[in-house]
């Protein structure tokens, strides 16, 4: 996991697991929005087919997380957009079958615009540690859940 900032407060968040599942049910997996609180820690996400939010938080401490789907190419690659106030920016999931063995390669990354202006870079620093944990307790999630 490499979770990083760049110029302008933008903040960057990837990593890429093996997943011992066909690339299809990995994909079917990552792409139920509604199913996706089973993995990503302290989210819920409604849908109404067309619109998607993610709600993140601990009881009324949160945020909504609008997204649209802005890619969608079956079973490999689905982006979205982040339309919220609090995170903007792209998520992008790729699944590609694996390069050696079976399985998929599985990759998850976020590129948004960190909140704080000039003190965007100090509260991504301060973030970090917090962020690469709810990473990697959300891919082990997302791997338990596929591999059955």
């Amino acid at each position: 996991m490499s979770p990083s900032i760049r110029s302008g407060g933008t903040g960057h968040l990837s990593a890429t697991m093996h997943v011992r599942a066909p690339v299809e049910a990995v994909w079917e997996y990552v792409t139920a929005w509604e199913r996706q609180g089973e993995w990503i820690p302290a989210t819920t996400v409604r849908t109404d087919g067309v619109h998607i939010v993610a709600r993140t938080g601990l009881g009324p401490f949160g945020f909504d997380d609008p997204m649209q789907v802005t890619v969608w190419d079956p079973p490999h690659r689905c982006e979205v957009a982040h339309l919220g106030r609090v995170v903007s920016g792209t998520g992008t999931f790729v699944c590609a079958p694996a390069t050696t063995g079976t399985g998929t390669e599985f990759s998850w990354s976020e590129v948004v615009r960190v909140p704080g202006g000039r003190l965007a870079p100090l509260l991504w620093r301060v973030a970090t540690p917090f962020l690469q944990v709810g990473y990697a307790y959300a891919l082990r999630r997302l791997r338990r859940r596929v591999e059955g």
